[in-house]
């Protein structure tokens, strides 16, 4: 199905349930719940739920230097996939992904900054934000 076809809102549980897929097929843990919000060149997906039951029980030995590390690797192997997902189901290009996970909470959150407007049904549906300034290169200051 052609993301022309889809509302945002399909387009966004579309995308939800495919990430979930993904974390039970790569990491053998499923989330229980992945939400995932279009705002005009960015999704943003907040995963609940995240940390695997080996991290569990690595935070159990109290060593969260590790456990986060191990957080870290984790969200780096996937990361991969996650950007294909999104890249298939949306149809556009991801120019930037950041990830970043909190153990203690459980939650994973990923903002993909897009290279263009998904395409939908109900387009308008899309948050619109204020388009900023590019901010100057730096400067070199000379001693």
């Amino acid at each position: 199905m052609v993301s022309a076809e889809l509302t945002v809102g399909q387009l966004e549980r579309k995308l939800s349930q495919k990430i979930q897929a993904l974390y039970k097929e790569k990491l053998g843990h499923r989330p229980s719940q992945i939400i995932c919000k279009l705002f005009d060149q960015k999704v943003v997906i907040v995963i609940e739920d995240s940390i695997t039951p080996a991290e569990q029980l690595l935070v159990a030995t109290g060593d969260d230097r590790f456990v986060e590390q191990v957080r870290s690797n984790l969200d780096e192997a996937i990361s991969p996939y996650i950007r294909e997902t999104i890249e298939q189901i949306l149809e556009v290009t991801v120019e930037d992904l950041l990830s970043d996970a909190t153990i203690e909470t459980g939650r994973t959150a990923i903002v993909a900054v897009l290279g263009d407007t998904p395409v939908a049904r109900n387009i308008e549906a899309i948050p619109k934000g204020k388009k900023l300034p590019k901010a100057p290169a730096p400067s070199v200051i000379d001693n």
